[in-house]
Formats: C-alpha cells, structure tokens, sequence
C-alpha cells in the first residue's frame, strides 16, 4: 500500500522533537549542563515526541503485510541498544525503551488488528488505567518491569513499558479503523514531499543514529572549550 503523506509529515515532526529533547538530554546528562530534561516544558517535549511515535505506530502496523517480521526486527534492534549502552555504563542502560515496546506492540498487535472500533478503545482506557495503577506501585523485584512494575532501584536510560503505553499503540489501530481503513484521508496527497516527509520515511534509520552524532559533536564542542581555555 502507498504511503500515507500526513503520516510521513508527522512522524518527520515527532523525530525533530526527539532530536530535540535528546539534545537537551544529553547536555545535562554527558556533559553536566544544569537545564532539566525530567520536568517541566523539555520532559512534556519529549513525552509528545514518543506518544507520536506510538500513536503512528499504531496507525502504521495495519499497512504492514509483514509486521510479525517487522516486530521482531525492531525488538532485536532494542536489544542491541541495551547491550550498547550495558558496554558503556553497567549502571545505567536502556532496560525497556521505545524499541523494545515497539517491537512488542508490533507482536501484540496480532490479536488486536481485526477487533472493532469499541472494544479497541476500551482497551486503550483499560491499558493507561492500569499503566497508572502499576506507576503507583514499587514491587521488590524487577522481574515485570515490562509491564510497568518496577522497585524502587529501577533505572533506564530509556523506559516504555507496555501499560500504559499499548493504550496509544491501540488509539492509533482504532484511528486507521475509523479513518484510513474506509479510504479517508487527512489531507490530500502531495506530488512534491518535504523535509518532514523524508525524515518520516527514515524515522528509524534516524533514531539509530542520531544519539551517536550528537555526542560526537558535543563532545567535539567539549574539546574544543577545554582546548581554548588551556585545558590541555
């Protein structure tokens, strides 16, 4: 099936605003600068930059003719993110991030893709209510933390646990069936595609890459300050 250009253009979007808050991130996190990524306008940031990406996912998967390979794919791809960053600090490492909760929405999707509009949407509630229930629970192991239960030790770089994030995988699959699956569209398709556009298309070559270049490049800046000011 052809690709849908309000999807490209949002997901083009949701990787700016990633770029965005990881940035920020990073400078407080690598290099010490004293701008907060865990409160405030930065952490709402990039909470709409992930909720973007889950809620298009959602929509995406139904376009997929392969999305059991496509799941386990992206699910392979997260572990090996939690193995990169395990290599670089023991203590601190993506445990579940988006891509491994991607890649398990994508299996999961296989027993919600043929259900209707209402039972899709009360599953959605039903999974953000109990992501909230389990967000106020400390358990004393981490055996579930995939599914939001986690001690009070727990730490990862990176956390989307499947409640109560499947509720916006489920939105997105019910917004296909309510618009896209009846041939709507959202806007009229456009010959001539933008830079929004591409970064959409390449979303996930993007989220691979882009932590690596913007290290470098800070810590290139790093150098450079330390260098000019005698540090060396």
């Amino acid at each position: 099936m052809e690709r849908i250009d309000e999807i490209d253009f949002l997901r083009g979007l949701a990787v700016i605003l990633m770029v965005i808050f990881h940035i920020i991130f990073d400078l407080n996190y690598y290099l010490g600068i004293p701008v907060s990524y865990s409160r405030g306008f930065w952490y709402y940031e990039g909470k709409l930059s992930a909720l973007m990406f889950i809620f298009l996912a959602g929509i995406s998967v139904n376009f997929s003719k392969n999305y059991l390979l496509r799941g386990l794919k992206i699910f392979s791809l997260g572990i090996l993110i939690t193995l990169v960053t395990y290599a670089i600090d023991p203590d601190m490492y993506v445990k579940f991030g988006i891509l491994h909760f991607m890649g398990v929405s994508y299996l999961l999707s296989f027993f919600f893709k043929k259900r209707n509009v209402p039972l899709l949407l009360m599953l959605s509630i039903a999974s953000i209510i109990i992501g909230i229930v389990f967000d106020g629970i400390r358990v004393e192991n981490n055996f579930l933390f995939p599914l939001g239960l986690i001690s009070d030790d727990f730490a990862s770089l990176d956390y989307y646990p499947v409640f109560p994030y499947f509720g916006v995988f489920l939105l997105g699959t019910a917004f296909f069936k309510t618009f896209y699956a009846k041939g709507k569209r959202l806007t009229a398709k456009h010959e001539k595609k933008n830079f929004f556009h591409l970064l959409g298309k390449n979303s996930l070559l993007i989220y691979l890459l882009h932590q690596p270049v913007i290290l470098g490049l800070l810590f290139i800046y790093k150098f450079l300050i330390q260098f000019t000011q005698g540090g060396f």
